[in-house]
């Protein structure tokens, strides 16, 4: 081979060497920026084919994805005083890739560390703002949505990273604090059993009440009725009579007479003490007469 065909071979290798060296390709889960001589030329690159000059340009390329910092347990004090242990962890991922680069030097440790201490000081003033029953109550989920907003907030102007989600994984509570939420939720639920006991036992005599009181205006209505049935009975009753005694007077004396005989000898075991002549045995008297 001659020497002019190797330095051509050597040329062409270079050149080759070169263009390899001045692309590079940032995927959709990456993110990027470009540096000349330690400077950011390039603060956030597009996902693609990227062209940067050899050996002079550097790429530092950084996870664009979903990330999970768990936050050591820390020792917080609400409105009372009362210690609480709280375990969290943190979602988070970058947003503004030359902002990250800027404040961690590219460090995701640093991130995480810089991140952490921001969650601790939003979250102390939180809990320091609640009291030991709402911390462990049902607030919990607004607890943390207002921490993740204000720690996203924070994060995307210092750090250049978007907080997703705050979230506690465990609240512990120290063994005095413990016995004493214990004993006041006890308390509390034999209180709000004994409302519940109360509220029955008034529905219960006013359901009592009221039946009595039905009863009562049904017993009356019905005792009402039945005077006025019995009331239309007897004028009926009368009426017939007047009008039998009206006909012929001697047989409705007569058939009261039956009536009252009837009436008297019914009961074989009474003893009746009356004068033969009388108007009572008047009708029989005559029939023997007869």
């Amino acid at each position: 081979m001659s020497q002019k065909s190797f330095s051509g071979l050597i040329i062409g290798l270079v050149v080759v060497i070169l263009a390899w060296g001045s692309l590079f390709v940032v995927s959709e889960r990456e993110r990027a920026v470009q540096l000349r001589f330690g400077e950011v030329v390039k603060k956030n690159i597009e996902p693609g084919l990227q062209v940067k000059i050899p050996l002079i340009d550097k790429v530092r390329v950084f996870d664009g994805r979903l990330q999970t910092l768990e936050v050591p347990s820390e020792r917080f004090l609400t409105l009372e005083q009362k210690a609480v242990i709280v375990d969290s962890y943190i979602k988070w991922r970058i947003d503004d890739v030359y902002a990250f680069y800027r404040a961690t030097a590219g460090d995701v440790f640093r991130a995480n560390t810089l991140l952490a201490q921001r969650a601790e000081s939003r979250m102390r003033n939180r809990f320091g703002g609640l009291t030991l029953n709402e911390v462990v109550s049902g607030q919990r989920d607004q607890l943390m949505s207002g921490i993740t907003r204000s720690l996203d907030e924070v994060a995307r102007e210092e750090l250049g990273v978007t907080v997703v989600d705050v979230r506690v994984k465990r609240i512990d509570l120290p063994p005095q604090v413990s016995d004493s939420v214990f004993e006041r939720m006890s308390s509390e639920r034999e209180k709000e059993a004994q409302e519940y006991r109360s509220k029955g036992q008034e529905m219960a005599e006013g359901i009592m009440a009221n039946a009595d009181r039905e009863k009562r205006v049904i017993l009356a209505e019905s005792y009402r009725e039945a005077e006025m049935v019995r009331g239309d009975g007897d004028a009926k009753a009368a009426e017939v009579y007047a009008d039998a005694y009206s006909k012929d007077p001697e047989f409705y004396a007569f058939f009261r007479s039956l009536q009252a005989y009837r009436t008297s000898f019914n009961d074989t075991g009474d003893i009746m003490l009356l004068e033969p002549k009388g108007d009572f045995f008047r009708y029989l008297n005559d029939q023997k007469a007869k």
